[in-house]
């Protein structure tokens, strides 16, 4: 396939469409195509006076721009196949009577540090002798994270924003932050502690200020954490839409080793579980309450892995401040943490592996008799992973000599 006519023909329509919200992810069958194509793009940018928005994704072989006409595309059909880049949402509810730039005044201790609810309830701080998630990386593809957040100094590592390249991962939203204080919180003085304190974060801004990202968007994230070999990638939102983009990207990841945990959603669906998180590959986790109950908000299902706290989490928020959060994305972030914990007492674990530690050693939801999976509990799993296996000791066959006369 010759790419130049592919940009010359469709350059003028993709153009006048790079403000209007429709946009296509075109997947290339051969990988010579894939790269031409690149390389045409890249040649017709260097020397535009106006350039459209492409967006590459290696993981997948294809390509995202906004698509004003579809047809432009279709004397390539043989060699590419398109679908529709879906926009999709965040997995979190804000507590009535509180807006996004405030925080919420919670008292801390006599000694400053505080211990949200969600966290001691998946029994972290009880395995932090063992284990507190020592230099784990942890993809957050999300609205970035505000690395100056006294509690997320040490915590924060390199990340990426995919929205504005070459600009930081800025919070602009306070979500990303919120996930990434429930994961690795870490205050030394005030303060909170989050599940894996020593794990190491890195913010994958995909989601703008309103909480909103394309498909795309994410393929890119899920890119960058298998090309910067992240351990763990939390993907707190979800749409009702399947996508094969999507799916291909989950796969590549998966196959690449990488534990991918998602969100379950938030309509309240009994037999409902958004992608990607309904995808095979994911851990899927849905939300309870401080009463041991799944939250009202909550998906459920056969198709949920584990059960975590994601009702009234307190974390981090932006400009230094703490808020309340509900969500099956707080949920996410507590599992996040636990398989952190994990891996930093063993390492060799495998994402299939994780999945059936995960649900293998929940503790069951008595008051849910409908509930197939159980809630999250670190203490019987590190306590599991790090018990020494018991060799079988053999049988010593003692043999008599027999003289003989």
């Amino acid at each position: 396939m010759d790419p130049n006519p592919h940009i010359e023909t469709s350059h003028d329509e993709l153009h006048l469409s790079n403000n209007e919200k429709k946009r296509h992810i075109i997947h290339f069958k051969h990988a010579k195509d894939f790269h031409e194509c690149i390389e045409s793009i890249k040649a017709w940018q260097a020397t535009a006076h106006e350039k459209s928005s492409f967006q590459v994704m290696n993981i997948i072989q294809a390509i995202s721009c906004p698509a004003h006409a579809v047809p432009a595309l279709i004397p390539f059909s043989n060699n590419m196949s398109i679908e529709e880049d879906i926009p999709l949402h965040l997995h979190a509810q804000m507590e009535p009577g509180y807006e996004y730039s405030e925080s919420r005044d919670v008292p801390f201790p006599v000694n400053g540090q505080l211990i949200p609810w969600g966290v001691k309830q998946v029994k972290a701080p009880l395995t932090w002798n063992k284990t507190r998630g020592h230099e784990i990386k942890i993809g957050i593809i999300d609205t970035g994270v505000d690395a100056t957040h006294p509690d997320l100094k040490t915590s924060i590592s390199r990340g990426v924003n995919l929205l504005f390249p070459g600009m930081l991962p800025n919070d602009d939203n306070g979500h990303g932050t919120h996930i990434a204080g429930i994961i690795a919180g870490a205050s030394t003085r005030k303060g909170i502690l989050g599940v894996a304190p020593q794990a190491s974060i890195h913010a994958v801004k995909a989601f703008d200020r309103l909480g909103s990202a394309y498909v795309s968007d994410i393929i890119a994230g899920i890119n960058w954490c298998v090309e910067n070999n992240m351990d763990i990638i939390n993907m707190s939102f979800g749409m009702k839409t399947y996508s094969k983009a999507l799916q291909n990207a989950v796969e590549q990841a998966y196959k690449a080793g990488k534990i991918i945990i998602a969100s379950c959603g938030n309509e309240g669906k009994k037999a409902t579980v958004d992608y990607p998180a309904r995808f095979p590959q994911v851990v899927s986790v849905g939300a309870i309450t401080q009463l041991n109950r799944i939250a009202p908000f909550s998906n459920k299902g056969k198709r949920i892995d584990i059960y975590a706290p994601g009702e009234k989490i307190y974390s981090c928020w932006l400009y230094s401040n703490y808020n309340e959060l509900s969500g099956t994305s707080m949920a996410t972030a507590h599992v996040s943490g636990v398989v952190a914990l994990m891996l930093s007492t063993k390492p060799t674990l495998k994402p299939l592996q994780i999945k059936r530690v995960l649900k293998q050693y929940a503790v069951s939801l008595k008051k849910e008799l409908t509930a197939s999976a159980g809630q999250i509990n670190a203490r019987r799993i590190i306590n599991a992973i790090t018990k020494p296996r018991v060799q079988p000791t053999k049988n010593k066959v003692t043999r008599r000599k027999i003289n003989k006369s």
